[in-house]
């Protein structure tokens, strides 16, 4: 097990307000097998925080099973902005054809971003992704079953056909009534997110007929040997997504898309771009749409680059701690 004293916190700014932050943490833990992340997000408790320690345990540590492939084809992920800004970041996306759009954004008084924003968005990402393009959005459980029935078909004509609507509504109940409400010629597929990673039960979304696609992402969900075990019994296709996290983090969600038998979807797991800064010199970055299996490790100059304030530096450090704890009794509790 890593020595969580050798534990080295980084924190960046982002370049685009994404999922209500400006900037994004975490640390980095080394063990014999090679780096690892633990990057919760600061609304994960410590109970919910375990599975990304052991995701970063098993990193430092085990390491990751052989892949089958050699590159991840991936999307660009592009946040609630203009249709400028969104034309700019597809642009600039190191040669994507699919990308995932932010929606279903609320603003500070609790309502709904206008679904002519969310056209004008979308009509702007299709434009400039081009012939051949796929689109997908994202809402990340902020619509009820009539928001998102009465928006899906106004978003589907402005993305020329979506590839699918991830995490429409918040539980599972409602991505199934988000599938049964739409009509069967022109159903947008359901993905399911939060009610996989976040679920105490992540097969409950299969056994209620709720989703075409989840979404595993590794951190969450304790590695990526979990995640192999989970797709292996979902029975629908899965796509690989990010949790926002340095290359050292991405890593690990690269390694997982590469031992997949099978990989029909581009993953959501170019998401360094929106980082200011990364934490190695070889960042985890597309080219012609996809990303190397490869595994960059920190930089001396980089860390210092992404070196945190004391106050986040502590935080980060006390939250390993506690969570370190939980992880070490729960393993203790299972071998007795």
């Amino acid at each position: 097990m890593p020595d969580p004293r050798s534990a080295v916190v980084y924190r960046t700014r982002l370049t685009t307000r994404f999922r209500g932050l400006d900037a994004r943490d975490g640390v980095l833990l080394r063990g014999d097998a090679g780096w690892g992340e633990f990057s919760p997000f600061w609304d994960y408790d410590d109970a919910e925080s375990a599975a990304w320690l052991r995701a970063a345990h098993e990193a430092a540590d085990d390491g990751w099973p052989a892949p089958v492939r050699d590159v991840v084809p991936v999307n660009v992920t592009v946040p609630a902005v203009g249709p400028e800004r969104a034309r700019e970041i597809v642009a600039a996306s190191g040669g994507c054809r699919t990308a995932k759009v932010k929606v279903a954004q609320r603003g500070p008084d609790g309502a709904l971003e206008p679904l002519a924003d969310e056209v004008a968005r979308l009509e702007a990402v299709r434009d400039a992704l081009g012939p051949g393009g796929r689109v997908r959005v994202d809402a990340n459980g902020a619509w009820d079953v009539d928001d998102a029935l009465r928006r899906l078909p106004h978003l589907d004509r402005a993305a020329g056909g979506l590839e699918y609507v991830e995490q429409p509504c918040a539980d599972v109940a409602g991505l199934a009534a988000v599938r049964r409400g739409q009509p069967g010629d022109r159903a947008v597929p359901v993905a399911a997110d939060e009610s996989v990673r976040r679920a105490e039960d992540p097969l409950a979304v299969v056994r209620a007929d709720a989703a075409d696609v989840v979404v595993l992402k590794v951190q969450p969900l304790g590695g990526v040997r979990a995640c192999l075990e989970l797709a292996a019994q979902v029975g629908v296709p899965v796509v690989v997504s990010s949790a926002l996290e340095s290359s050292v983090g991405i890593a690990a969600g690269v390694a997982l898309a590469a031992a997949l038998p099978e990989l029909p979807y581009a993953c959501g797991l170019a998401t360094v771009q929106l980082l200011a800064d990364d934490v190695t010199d070889s960042p985890l970055l597309p080219v012609d749409g996809v990303l190397p299996v490869a595994r960059p490790e920190p930089a001396p100059g980089r860390l210092a680059a992404c070196a945190p304030d004391g106050d986040t530096d502590r935080r980060w450090r006390d939250r390993l701690d506690r969570v370190s704890a939980l992880v070490g009794a729960s393993a203790s509790a299972a071998r007795r």
